[in-house]
């Protein structure tokens, strides 16, 4: 086999290894046979919601398995395709099949991110808040930045998007903002972006051209239905309406129907002033605080199964998932899967699925790689 062609055998072989290991491959293959005898059980649908998980899980271990099985025999096929051109000096049959594992490959990278969202929530809509750090207008300016950048993905994508939330700079850009964004699996991809991004670029606010390093936070938190019981106490809850007003004087009101709910206990803090009625402002933090809630409890498991405490961080030096760096050279760098990028305007206008595809693998692979952070 030549070299060509074997890069793309290992390309395909490693992205099949990791999704039977996502899956569990022997007990995914015993858990669908238990799920095709439940859906032919006629008592299925006397629960029609316990139904619908059966039949949704069922989907989606189909699709997996399915998709495993059918790269596996048609990178067989091309295998045996180039090794026949090869033996009989064909070189027409070896250049197909060589085209045929090229795209083999492809799929396979693309169909392993796909089977890699299967998390308890990674279908479902999601909230994505964006906080600027210490700094002022130059961290202000960067979470603008930050939520340009997420909105721009999240079309690239054909998701839709809509600003919940949003606190003005005093001079640029933004304090914070929350964004919603619904399609499938717009949780499972954007978990991966929770954390603190670094920005190094000569400042347009600088006068004297120097460089400035500004730092923003992003945090993460699917949209949840009514199944998910989360307990809150009106008791523990601190309730403040105050006057809503967006950028550029947009979606100004002249009475108080901004509502933040602060959740005491836990200090999670949530608002919303998308809409002019202070009683459904309400009712969408009440949803996104309790998505808030339940996406604690997913970090806090996840944290003790893996043996590591994950929480919100600092957001300054040392605590940052990526750097982006505009001057003197260009390059986005992920401090936690290597991964990089020498065209960040490209990022910046929302190209992030090779840095989401890394970090989902990374999960199921739990190989944490040694990465220096940028200058």
């Amino acid at each position: 086999m030549r070299a060509e062609g074997q890069a793309h055998i290992d390309t395909i072989n490693a992205a099949l290894a990791l999704v039977r290991k996502f899956l569990d491959w022997d007990r995914a293959l015993r858990r669908l046979d238990e799920l095709n005898a439940r859906v032919e059980d006629p008592t299925l649908w006397n629960d029609p919601k316990g139904a619908e998980e059966v039949m949704r899980e069922r989907r989606r271990l189909e699709q997996a398995i399915g998709t495993v099985n059918e790269i596996t025999a048609e990178m067989s096929d091309a295998i045996e395709f180039v090794e026949l051109g090869e033996a009989e000096g064909d070189d027409e049959t070896v250049a197909e099949g060589l085209a045929s594992l090229k795209a083999l490959a492809e799929r396979a990278e693309r169909d392993k991110v796909q089977a890699l969202l299967a998390g308890e929530a990674d279908s479902y809509d999601t909230y994505l808040e964006v906080h600027a750090g210490a700094g002022g207008t130059e961290s202000q300016d960067w979470a603008e930045m930050l939520q340009r950048m997420y909105s721009r993905w999240a079309e690239r994508r054909g998701y839709k998007v809509e600003l919940v939330d949003y606190h003005a700079g005093e001079q640029a850009g933004i304090k914070s903002a929350t964004l919603l964004i619904k399609g499938e699996n717009a949780y499972g991809f954007a978990k991966t972006e929770s954390g603190v991004h670094r920005l190094v670029r000569i400042s347009p606010y600088d006068s004297s051209a120097r460089r400035h390093t500004s730092f923003s936070s992003v945090w993460v938190y699917p949209v949840i239905d009514d199944s998910f019981e989360i307990d809150i106490k009106e008791s523990d809850l601190k309730i403040d309406t105050y006057r809503a007003s967006g950028a550029g004087g947009q979606h100004v009101n002249t009475t108080d129907s901004a509502v933040r709910i602060t959740h005491v206990p836990s200090g999670i803090i949530v608002a919303s002033q998308s809409d002019r009625s202070q009683h459904k402002n309400r009712a969408t933090a009440m949803n996104m605080l309790k998505a808030r809630m339940y996406e604690a409890e997913m970090q806090k498991r996840e944290a003790e199964a893996s043996g590591e405490y994950a929480a919100k961080t600092e957001i300054g030096w040392g605590h940052q998932i990526r750097s982006y760096v505009l001057q003197p050279y260009q390059l986005v760098k992920d401090l936690r899967t290597g991964v990089t990028s020498t065209a960040p305007g490209d990022v910046l206008d929302g190209a992030l699925d090779p840095f989401m595809a890394a970090a989902l693998s990374q999960k199921v692979t739990g190989e944490k790689v040694d990465v220096e952070d940028v200058d």
